[in-house]
């Protein structure tokens, strides 16, 4: 699987906020899916930035769990 990088993940997040993410004239169905993309797009930046950020020497001796 080929996952997205933290760039990659803030560049969707950017689109999704330009475009506005607006319901109106957008059939239902469509606007909960784009919603529930939005989200899971969200989650995976906030996971990936986490991720990224943590310096592995932390980890040594299992002092974090990853």
């Amino acid at each position: 699987m080929n996952d997205l990088t933290l760039s990659e993940l803030a560049t969707l997040l950017a689109v999704f906020n330009r475009a506005g993410l607006s319901a109106e004239g957008i059939p239902a169905d469509q606007a909960k899916a784009e919603q529930e993309m939005l989200a899971r797009i969200t989650q995976a930046h906030a996971e990936r930035e986490e991720l990224e950020s943590m310096d592995f020497d932390d980890c040594l001796g299992g002092a974090c769990k990853l």
